[in-house]
């Protein structure tokens, strides 16, 4: 059996919010059956460090692999596409 394709999702998970669109995402790596390295945020400081490294706006971002795919809704085209 081939190894699980491998996602690094990184999510806001902060002790007063859960980001809904990063249960989205991990739910949809779930179901394609990829192996998800749930990187969880936890904190408003490590949620703005984290976007500010990585230049986006928004959290969640999913990596497949080495190439960042973005936050829920690419993540769906990307898995759309197959």
């Amino acid at each position: 059996m081939p190894d699980a394709p491998q996602a690094t999702l990184y999510r806001m998970v902060l002790p007063d919010h859960t980001c809904p669109f990063g249960v989205k995402a991990k739910a949809l790596l779930e179901k394609h059956g990829y192996d998800i390295d749930d990187r969880v945020l936890a904190t408003r400081e490590e949620v703005e460090a984290f976007k500010a490294e990585q230049g986006v706006s928004t959290t969640p971002v999913v990596f497949i692999g080495d190439e960042r795919v973005g936050g829920s809704d690419e993540l769906e085209r990307f898995l759309a596409r197959g």
